[in-house]
Formats: structure tokens, C-alpha cells, sequence
């Protein structure tokens, strides 16, 4: 019986699927994918403009419990794609209300959080790691490897880094899923809440509500800023020790 193929170009298929499968999964590969994935992101972000929610409002077709939990996954899908949290937590308030915008707020952020860690660990930290050059560099991944944690906590709770950097930059450390999610939605409660607070007031700017979040909002704002610049120059006697 005459065969089509022969046997020596049908032993080399399976060879050269298995080399392009390494390609494919290459760390360069996967970094590669990771970029355009972003880029796309941020791409259609620019595109649809999420911040015409604030001004539009919240399709009409949307209500209650159902539309809390589509603004946490648009939420965090809008974190992963550089949307500034801000702007999105102040929506959630004008949307929803305290309660109800600060729990989709915080879900979102989770979310968002979770969605940036996995695409960076998934697809971006076989080829990062190896890159990592610089004293103060292997002083942060060292600090978030080791205290991960406690040095995301503080992240969350003085925000001087974005939310999106701080993200990718766990995700390539060695840093464990539980503490990194865990200490997202520990410490990302306060600020969060003084977000949403002030977007629900803010039809009413001169209310006392409306003030003490925005006093909360500056100070921790300044506080970030100065646990930012302690934790700089340890970061730099600790590298250089």
C-alpha cells in the first residue's frame, strides 16, 4: 500500500511541533505576549474612555446587586489596563453610594490586583528575573520577596507607588499569591473608602463628609510620599551595605 507521507518527513513533524511549542513558551515569548497584551489594554482604554462614567452615568438597564458586581470586574479590568484607581473609586461612589461603591471598589481593586500578579508571574517573570541588575533593584526585589507582605501593606496603605507598578513589580518578585492579595485588600480599604466617600458627596463639596475624605485623601497622600522617600534611601544603604 502506497503511503502519502513519507515516514521520515512524518517523524520530523512531531519534532518540529515540539520546537515551536518552545518557542511559544519561551520566557522572551511570553514577555513579548505580555507587552502586547498591555498595549492593547491600554489601547482600548484610550478608545472607550471607562471616565465617561462619571459624567454619562451607569447604563440604565443595570441596577442593584447585579451592577455592583459588573463595575468590580470592569473595575479591575481597568486597573490592569493603567486606568488610574482614583478615578475609578470616585465613580463608584457617585454610582453607588458609600456602601455599595466601596464594595465594588474594593472587589475591583482585589481583582484588578489579582488579574495584573498573574499576568506578570504567568508571563513576564521567567524573562524579568534574569534583568534584574542594580543594587537598589535586588533591594526591592529582596524586600518583597522576603517581607512581601508587610511591604505591600505599607504600598496600599501610603500610596506613593501606582497601583499598576506595584502590581507587576510583586508579580515578578518571589512573593506568595495569599499575602500579596491579602495585604491588597487589607491595606487598599482606607483610601478607598475616602475616594468613594468623596465621590458620593460631591454634589455637596462643603459638607463635613466630603471634607474629611478629601483632608484623608491629602494626608495620606503626603505620608506616602514621605515613607516613599525613607524607604528610598534604606533601600539604597541597605543595597550598598
Amino acid at each position: 500500500m502506497f503511503d502519502p507521507v513519507p515516514r521520515s518527513a512524518a517523524a520530523a513533524h512531531p519534532g518540529l511541533a515540539v520546537r515551536f511549542g518552545r518557542v511559544l513558551l519561551a520566557p522572551r515569548s511570553r514577555l513579548a505576549l505580555l507587552v502586547a497584551l498591555l498595549a492593547a489594554a491600554g489601547t482600548s482604554v484610550l478608545i472607550l474612555e471607562p471616565q465617561r462614567l462619571l459624567a454619562d452615568g451607569w447604563p440604565p438597564a443595570l441596577n442593584g446587586a447585579a451592577a455592583v458586581v459588573v463595575f468590580a470586574v470592569a473595575y479591575g479590568l481597568c486597573t490592569a489596563a493603567f486606568v488610574p484607581r482614583p478615578l475609578l473609586n470616585l465613580a463608584a461612589g457617585a454610582l453607588f453610594g458609600s456602601q455599595a461603591g466601596l464594595a465594588g471598589a474594593l472587589a475591583g481593586t482585589v481583582i484588578g490586583a489579582g488579574i495584573a500578579f498573574g499576568l506578570g508571574r504567568v508571563l513576564g517573570q521567567d524573562a524579568l528575573r534574569p534583568l534584574l541588575r542594580g543594587r537598589v533593584v535586588h533591594a526591592v526585589d529582596g524586600q518583597l520577596s522576603r517581607h512581601g507582605f508587610r511591604s505591600m501593606l505599607a504600598a496600599r496603605l501610603f500610596p506613593g507607588v501606582p497601583f499598576w507598578a506595584a502590581n507587576y513589580c510583586a508579580s515578578v518578585s518571589k512573593m506568595g499569591w495569599f499575602p500579596f492579595l491579602l495585604a491588597t485588600a487589607i491595606g487598599s480599604v482606607p483610601n478607598t473608602a475616602a475616594y468613594v466617600v468623596a465621590g458620593s458627596r460631591a454634589t455637596a463639596p462643603t459638607s463635613p463628609a466630603f471634607l474629611v475624605a478629601m483632608g484623608f485623601i491629602a494626608l495620606t497622600g503626603l505620608a506616602g510620599a514621605i515613607v516613599a522617600w525613607r524607604k528610598r534611601h534604606k533601600l539604597r544603604g541597605t543595597s550598598e551595605g
